[in-house]
């Protein structure tokens, strides 16, 4: 393989967030060798070091945080749900302090060099009801109705958690009969009942 210049790489993925592996891969340069690089576009203002591996490109006008969320936990897959879906969905006008994910794996709070994310573990069998954000491929959020789904299953479980909202603007294509449909799917009875208590008493 001939090898590339990193530059020539960031180009070649055209992303405003990459990994150093993938810049290897398409460098064809080895890790070490690829951080080597990065670290020097570092000093000269070109790229910038956002968390473990990770970085932006600091040109891209469309670096944002959330762009970042499929890189947090590369073995698990995240999708932007709870607080910051339901702001993403204008449904919610307060800016959430910290980025909400959704996942299989276990709670952890990562801190990077751009945002603050919350990552909150929910049920495998409840893994589901987002797509990409806008069609764009850039991260996976949920869909209205199952973003206020997640909060609702959250705050039963963490009474610390969603047990407050800010003031809900539904828009005209929010729909209920979805929203009931998520929460039959909540495998816990108990969990599943609180919720559609919550459901009926903002509804």
């Amino acid at each position: 393989m001939k090898k590339m210049s990193i530059q020539k790489s960031i180009r070649e993925l055209n992303r405003a967030i990459f990994t150093t592996r993938e810049l290897a891969e398409v460098s064809g340069k080895s890790l070490s060798s690829a951080t080597q690089s990065l670290n020097h576009l570092e000093r000269e203002g070109v790229v910038r070091k956002i968390y473990r591996g990770l970085w932006i490109d600091t040109h891209n006008p469309k670096v944002s945080p959330y762009a970042a969320t499929p890189f947090l936990l590369p073995k698990h897959r995240v999708y932007v749900s709870f607080i910051s879906a339901l702001h993403l969905h204008h449904m919610v006008e307060q800016i959430p302090q910290v980025i909400t994910l959704a996942s299989t794996a276990h709670t952890k709070t990562i801190k990077t060099e751009i945002g603050t994310f919350c990552i909150h573990q929910i049920n495998p069998s409840f893994f589901k009801g987002f797509n990409w954000y806008k069609k764009t491929g850039d991260f996976l959020i949920a869909e209205p109705e199952k973003a206020l789904v997640d909060s609702l299953y959250l705050s039963a479980y963490k009474k610390r958690q969603f047990g407050y909202f800010p003031e809900l603007h539904f828009p005209k294509t929010f729909s209920f009969k979805k929203v009931k449909y998520w929460t039959s799917l909540i495998p816990n009875l108990r969990v599943r009942k609180n919720v559609q208590k919550k459901i009926k008493a903002i509804s």
